[in-house]
Protein backbone atom coordinates (compact mmCIF):
# COMPACT_ATOMS: atom_id res chain seq x y z
CA UNK A 1 0.00 0.00 0.00
CA UNK A 2 1.03 3.41 -0.61
CA UNK A 3 2.68 5.50 2.21
CA UNK A 4 -0.02 8.57 2.02
CA UNK A 5 -2.05 8.35 4.67
CA UNK A 6 -5.45 8.65 3.53
CA UNK A 7 -7.95 11.51 3.98
CA UNK A 8 -11.56 10.91 4.65
CA UNK A 9 -13.59 13.94 3.93
CA UNK A 10 -17.15 14.77 5.33
CA UNK A 11 -19.68 17.06 4.13
CA UNK A 12 -22.29 18.09 7.34
CA UNK A 13 -24.86 21.25 7.67
CA UNK A 14 -26.27 20.16 10.64
CA UNK A 15 -23.41 18.74 12.60
CA UNK A 16 -24.72 17.05 15.64
CA UNK A 17 -24.78 13.30 17.00
CA UNK A 18 -25.07 11.84 13.26
CA UNK A 19 -21.71 13.67 12.74
CA UNK A 20 -20.28 12.53 16.08
CA UNK A 21 -21.08 9.03 15.51
CA UNK A 22 -19.45 9.09 12.61
CA UNK A 23 -16.30 10.76 13.66
CA UNK A 24 -15.95 8.07 16.53
CA UNK A 25 -16.03 5.40 14.50
CA UNK A 26 -13.22 6.99 12.29
CA UNK A 27 -11.24 7.25 15.02
CA UNK A 28 -11.54 3.16 15.81
CA UNK A 29 -10.11 2.30 12.27
CA UNK A 30 -7.78 -0.48 11.94
CA UNK A 31 -5.30 1.86 10.12
CA UNK A 32 -4.77 5.74 10.25
CA UNK A 33 -6.14 8.30 8.33
CA UNK A 34 -6.72 11.84 8.20
CA UNK A 35 -10.50 13.37 8.66
CA UNK A 36 -11.26 16.86 7.33
CA UNK A 37 -14.81 18.22 7.93
CA UNK A 38 -16.75 20.16 5.29
CA UNK A 39 -18.82 22.43 7.35
CA UNK A 40 -21.59 23.65 5.67
CA UNK A 41 -23.61 25.19 8.37
CA UNK A 42 -24.30 28.72 9.46
CA UNK A 43 -23.67 28.25 13.14
CA UNK A 44 -20.85 27.04 15.81
CA UNK A 45 -22.28 24.19 17.19
CA UNK A 46 -19.93 21.76 14.96
CA UNK A 47 -16.94 23.48 15.43
CA UNK A 48 -17.61 24.27 19.18
CA UNK A 49 -17.97 20.45 18.86
CA UNK A 50 -14.93 19.18 17.15
CA UNK A 51 -12.93 21.58 19.39
CA UNK A 52 -14.38 20.04 22.47
CA UNK A 53 -14.54 15.99 21.45
CA UNK A 54 -12.11 16.06 18.38
CA UNK A 55 -9.27 17.70 18.45
CA UNK A 56 -7.15 15.71 15.70
CA UNK A 57 -10.59 16.63 13.13
CA UNK A 58 -9.32 19.33 10.74
CA UNK A 59 -12.68 21.61 10.11
CA UNK A 60 -13.14 23.59 6.53
CA UNK A 61 -16.01 25.90 6.52
CA UNK A 62 -17.19 29.16 4.49
CA UNK A 63 -18.07 31.67 6.61
CA UNK A 64 -21.93 30.20 7.54
CA UNK A 65 -22.90 30.01 3.53
CA UNK A 66 -23.91 26.46 2.25
CA UNK A 67 -21.61 25.58 -1.02
CA UNK A 68 -23.66 22.70 -1.55
CA UNK A 69 -21.86 18.96 -1.77
CA UNK A 70 -19.82 18.80 -4.61
CA UNK A 71 -18.38 22.36 -4.17
CA UNK A 72 -17.54 21.84 -0.08
CA UNK A 73 -16.07 18.70 -1.03
CA UNK A 74 -14.04 20.62 -3.49
CA UNK A 75 -12.28 23.04 -1.46
CA UNK A 76 -11.53 20.47 1.25
CA UNK A 77 -9.91 18.28 -0.97
CA UNK A 78 -7.81 21.48 -2.16
CA UNK A 79 -6.70 22.81 0.72
CA UNK A 80 -5.85 20.04 3.26
CA UNK A 81 -4.91 16.33 2.68
CA UNK A 82 -2.27 14.40 0.53
CA UNK A 83 -3.22 10.61 -0.31
CA UNK A 84 -6.04 8.99 -2.02
CA UNK A 85 -9.67 11.18 -1.22
CA UNK A 86 -11.99 8.68 0.35
CA UNK A 87 -15.99 10.47 0.70
CA UNK A 88 -18.34 9.43 3.53
CA UNK A 89 -21.82 11.00 4.64
CA UNK A 90 -21.89 12.75 8.19
CA UNK A 91 -25.23 10.24 8.52
CA UNK A 92 -22.81 7.00 7.94
CA UNK A 93 -21.44 5.11 10.85
CA UNK A 94 -17.97 2.88 9.08
CA UNK A 95 -17.21 -0.45 10.39
CA UNK A 96 -13.64 -0.25 12.04
CA UNK A 97 -12.11 -1.88 8.76
CA UNK A 98 -14.20 0.29 6.66
CA UNK A 99 -11.02 2.58 5.02
CA UNK A 100 -8.85 -0.35 5.29
CA UNK A 101 -11.06 -2.83 2.76
CA UNK A 102 -11.64 0.42 0.57
CA UNK A 103 -7.55 0.26 0.47
CA UNK A 104 -7.29 -3.02 -0.57
CA UNK A 105 -9.47 -2.84 -3.42
CA UNK A 106 -7.58 0.28 -4.81
CA UNK A 107 -4.30 -1.38 -4.85
CA UNK A 108 -5.11 -4.93 -5.92
CA UNK A 109 -7.30 -3.98 -8.43
CA UNK A 110 -5.39 -0.95 -9.68
CA UNK A 111 -8.78 1.07 -9.93
CA UNK A 112 -9.05 4.93 -9.80
CA UNK A 113 -12.45 4.56 -8.15
CA UNK A 114 -13.78 2.23 -5.08
CA UNK A 115 -17.37 1.69 -3.98
CA UNK A 116 -18.21 1.43 -0.62
CA UNK A 117 -21.09 -0.57 0.81
CA UNK A 118 -23.78 1.90 2.62
CA UNK A 119 -26.39 -0.72 4.72
CA UNK A 120 -29.79 0.52 6.11
CA UNK A 121 -29.80 1.82 9.36
CA UNK A 122 -33.21 0.07 9.86
CA UNK A 123 -32.33 -3.19 9.19
CA UNK A 124 -28.05 -3.54 8.54
CA UNK A 125 -29.04 -6.84 6.70
CA UNK A 126 -29.84 -5.32 3.95
CA UNK A 127 -27.55 -3.12 1.09
CA UNK A 128 -28.62 1.00 1.18
CA UNK A 129 -26.26 0.92 -1.74
CA UNK A 130 -22.80 -0.41 -3.43
CA UNK A 131 -22.51 2.23 -5.76
CA UNK A 132 -24.06 3.54 -8.94
CA UNK A 133 -25.86 2.08 -11.65
CA UNK A 134 -27.11 3.95 -14.67
CA UNK A 135 -28.74 3.49 -18.12
CA UNK A 136 -28.79 5.65 -21.29
CA UNK A 137 -30.83 7.75 -19.92
CA UNK A 138 -29.08 8.99 -17.40
CA UNK A 139 -31.44 7.47 -14.90
CA UNK A 140 -29.35 5.93 -11.69
CA UNK A 141 -30.12 3.71 -9.12
CA UNK A 142 -28.03 2.32 -6.03
CA UNK A 143 -26.70 -0.54 -7.18
CA UNK A 144 -28.22 -4.00 -5.10
CA UNK A 145 -30.67 -1.61 -2.75
CA UNK A 146 -32.76 -3.79 -0.32
CA UNK A 147 -30.85 -6.93 -1.30
CA UNK A 148 -29.31 -8.89 1.52
CA UNK A 149 -25.89 -8.72 2.44
CA UNK A 150 -24.97 -11.84 1.18
CA UNK A 151 -25.62 -10.97 -2.97
CA UNK A 152 -22.08 -8.89 -2.13
CA UNK A 153 -20.10 -12.13 -2.29
CA UNK A 154 -20.83 -12.18 -6.24
CA UNK A 155 -21.77 -8.59 -7.21
CA UNK A 156 -20.06 -7.12 -10.33
CA UNK A 157 -18.67 -3.93 -10.25
CA UNK A 158 -20.64 -0.55 -10.66
CA UNK A 159 -20.34 2.41 -12.77
CA UNK A 160 -18.77 4.71 -10.22
CA UNK A 161 -19.10 4.93 -5.60
CA UNK A 162 -21.66 6.92 -4.67
CA UNK A 163 -20.67 9.84 -2.57
CA UNK A 164 -21.59 8.77 1.22
CA UNK A 165 -18.94 5.87 0.37
CA UNK A 166 -16.56 6.39 -1.92
CA UNK A 167 -12.40 6.18 -2.46
CA UNK A 168 -10.88 7.73 -5.45
CA UNK A 169 -7.10 8.38 -6.70
CA UNK A 170 -6.31 12.15 -5.96
CA UNK A 171 -4.63 12.59 -8.62
CA UNK A 172 -8.08 11.21 -11.24
CA UNK A 173 -9.92 13.59 -9.38
CA UNK A 174 -8.15 16.59 -9.75
CA UNK A 175 -7.42 15.82 -13.44
CA UNK A 176 -11.24 15.38 -14.46
CA UNK A 177 -11.64 18.67 -12.47
CA UNK A 178 -13.68 17.37 -9.33
CA UNK A 179 -16.79 17.71 -8.63
CA UNK A 180 -19.56 19.90 -11.03
CA UNK A 181 -20.23 22.84 -9.10
CA UNK A 182 -23.41 23.60 -10.43
CA UNK A 183 -24.89 20.97 -9.26
CA UNK A 184 -25.53 22.05 -5.95
CA UNK A 185 -26.94 18.47 -4.19
CA UNK A 186 -27.88 14.85 -5.52
CA UNK A 187 -25.93 13.29 -8.77
CA UNK A 188 -22.59 15.00 -8.43
CA UNK A 189 -21.88 11.78 -8.07
CA UNK A 190 -23.02 10.10 -11.15
CA UNK A 191 -22.24 12.80 -13.15
CA UNK A 192 -18.01 12.61 -11.75
CA UNK A 193 -18.31 8.90 -12.27
CA UNK A 194 -19.47 9.39 -16.26
CA UNK A 195 -16.45 11.50 -16.32
CA UNK A 196 -13.97 9.16 -14.83
CA UNK A 197 -15.42 6.78 -17.01
CA UNK A 198 -14.95 9.13 -20.00
CA UNK A 199 -11.18 9.46 -18.81
CA UNK A 200 -10.32 5.81 -18.66
CA UNK A 201 -11.12 5.22 -15.33
CA UNK A 202 -12.57 2.55 -13.83
CA UNK A 203 -14.14 1.73 -10.41
CA UNK A 204 -13.86 -1.63 -8.27
CA UNK A 205 -16.86 -2.86 -5.07
CA UNK A 206 -15.15 -3.15 -1.51
CA UNK A 207 -17.54 -5.44 -0.81
CA UNK A 208 -16.12 -5.42 3.16
CA UNK A 209 -15.75 -1.83 3.60
CA UNK A 210 -19.17 -1.49 5.35
CA UNK A 211 -21.39 1.80 6.94
CA UNK A 212 -24.46 1.77 8.30
CA UNK A 213 -26.23 4.60 6.55
CA UNK A 214 -29.63 6.75 7.54
CA UNK A 215 -30.82 7.84 3.82
CA UNK A 216 -31.97 11.04 3.51
CA UNK A 217 -31.26 12.77 7.09
CA UNK A 218 -30.77 16.15 5.44
CA UNK A 219 -33.55 17.14 2.96
CA UNK A 220 -35.79 14.22 4.45
CA UNK A 221 -37.80 11.89 2.59
CA UNK A 222 -40.01 12.80 -0.28
CA UNK A 223 -39.99 16.56 0.51
CA UNK A 224 -40.62 19.21 -2.10
CA UNK A 225 -37.14 20.56 -1.15
CA UNK A 226 -35.89 17.30 -2.48
CA UNK A 227 -37.57 16.44 -5.22
CA UNK A 228 -36.69 20.43 -6.17
CA UNK A 229 -33.20 19.45 -5.77
CA UNK A 230 -33.17 15.94 -7.52
CA UNK A 231 -35.11 17.67 -10.18
CA UNK A 232 -32.57 20.17 -10.82
CA UNK A 233 -29.26 17.90 -11.03
CA UNK A 234 -31.76 15.39 -13.63
CA UNK A 235 -32.27 18.33 -15.98
CA UNK A 236 -29.04 19.28 -15.56
CA UNK A 237 -27.44 16.65 -16.59
CA UNK A 238 -29.85 14.93 -19.24
CA UNK A 239 -28.50 18.55 -20.90
CA UNK A 240 -24.87 18.64 -20.21
CA UNK A 241 -24.73 15.18 -21.58
CA UNK A 242 -26.60 15.78 -24.61
CA UNK A 243 -29.17 12.97 -23.68
CA UNK A 244 -31.99 14.67 -25.58
CA UNK A 245 -30.03 15.12 -29.20
CA UNK A 246 -30.64 11.12 -29.05
CA UNK A 247 -34.69 10.64 -30.52
CA UNK A 248 -35.22 7.39 -28.87
CA UNK A 249 -33.30 8.25 -25.80
CA UNK A 250 -35.49 11.54 -25.80
CA UNK A 251 -38.89 9.22 -26.09
CA UNK A 252 -37.79 7.57 -22.96
CA UNK A 253 -36.70 10.30 -20.74
CA UNK A 254 -40.21 12.05 -21.58
CA UNK A 255 -42.40 9.37 -20.65
CA UNK A 256 -39.93 8.50 -17.87
CA UNK A 257 -39.77 11.63 -16.19
CA UNK A 258 -43.71 13.30 -16.85
CA UNK A 259 -44.90 9.95 -15.49
CA UNK A 260 -42.49 10.52 -12.64
CA UNK A 261 -43.24 14.19 -12.09
CA UNK A 262 -47.22 13.72 -12.35
CA UNK A 263 -46.92 11.05 -9.54
CA UNK A 264 -45.46 13.64 -7.09
CA UNK A 265 -48.05 15.84 -8.06
CA UNK A 266 -50.91 13.48 -7.38
CA UNK A 267 -49.09 11.94 -4.35
CA UNK A 268 -47.21 14.08 -2.52
CA UNK A 269 -48.99 17.28 -4.20
CA UNK A 270 -45.81 18.96 -5.34
CA UNK A 271 -44.91 19.72 -8.66
CA UNK A 272 -41.57 20.75 -7.26
CA UNK A 273 -40.03 17.87 -9.51
CA UNK A 274 -40.82 19.37 -12.75
CA UNK A 275 -40.12 22.44 -11.62
CA UNK A 276 -37.16 21.55 -10.44
CA UNK A 277 -35.70 19.43 -13.64
CA UNK A 278 -36.58 22.66 -16.77
CA UNK A 279 -34.51 24.89 -13.85
CA UNK A 280 -31.79 22.29 -14.55
CA UNK A 281 -32.08 21.85 -18.51
CA UNK A 282 -31.79 26.08 -18.47
CA UNK A 283 -28.77 25.93 -15.93
CA UNK A 284 -27.23 23.19 -18.29
CA UNK A 285 -26.75 25.89 -21.45
CA UNK A 286 -23.76 27.49 -19.66
CA UNK A 287 -22.18 23.71 -19.22
CA UNK A 288 -20.32 22.53 -22.32
CA UNK A 289 -21.77 19.59 -23.68
CA UNK A 290 -20.05 16.33 -22.96
CA UNK A 291 -21.07 13.32 -25.08
CA UNK A 292 -22.33 10.33 -22.50
CA UNK A 293 -20.21 7.24 -22.60
CA UNK A 294 -23.30 5.36 -23.69
CA UNK A 295 -21.76 2.30 -24.47
CA UNK A 296 -20.83 1.99 -20.99
CA UNK A 297 -24.40 2.39 -19.72
CA UNK A 298 -26.89 0.19 -19.54
CA UNK A 299 -29.74 0.00 -22.23
CA UNK A 300 -32.86 2.00 -21.00
CA UNK A 301 -36.22 0.18 -19.98
CA UNK A 302 -38.83 1.64 -19.00
CA UNK A 303 -40.24 -0.98 -17.08
CA UNK A 304 -37.00 -0.66 -15.15
CA UNK A 305 -37.48 3.28 -14.47
CA UNK A 306 -40.96 2.58 -12.59
CA UNK A 307 -39.11 -0.62 -10.58
CA UNK A 308 -36.62 2.26 -9.59
CA UNK A 309 -39.03 4.92 -8.98
CA UNK A 310 -41.32 2.69 -6.58
CA UNK A 311 -38.47 1.23 -4.72
CA UNK A 312 -37.32 4.93 -3.97
CA UNK A 313 -40.77 5.38 -2.62
CA UNK A 314 -40.83 2.55 -0.44
CA UNK A 315 -37.63 3.66 1.07
CA UNK A 316 -36.15 6.22 2.45
CA UNK A 317 -33.83 6.96 -0.13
Amino acid sequence: MSAATPTVYIPTLQGGDRLASCLEALEAQTIEVEVVVADNGQGSGCSEMLTRDFPRVERISFGGKNLGFGAALNRAVMFYGEGPVIFLNDDAVPADSFVERLLEAKYESGAAMVAGVLLKASNPGLVDSAGIRCDRTLTAWDYLTGEPIERLDSALDPLGPTGGAALLDRDAFEQVGGFDERIFLYYEDLDLALRMRMAGYRCRLAAGAMAIHESSATLGRRTAAKYRQTGFSRGYLLRKFGIMRHPALALKVLSSDLSAGLAQIVADRTAAGLGGRWQGWNAGRYSPETKAPLEQLEPARLCRHLQVRLARRRTKV
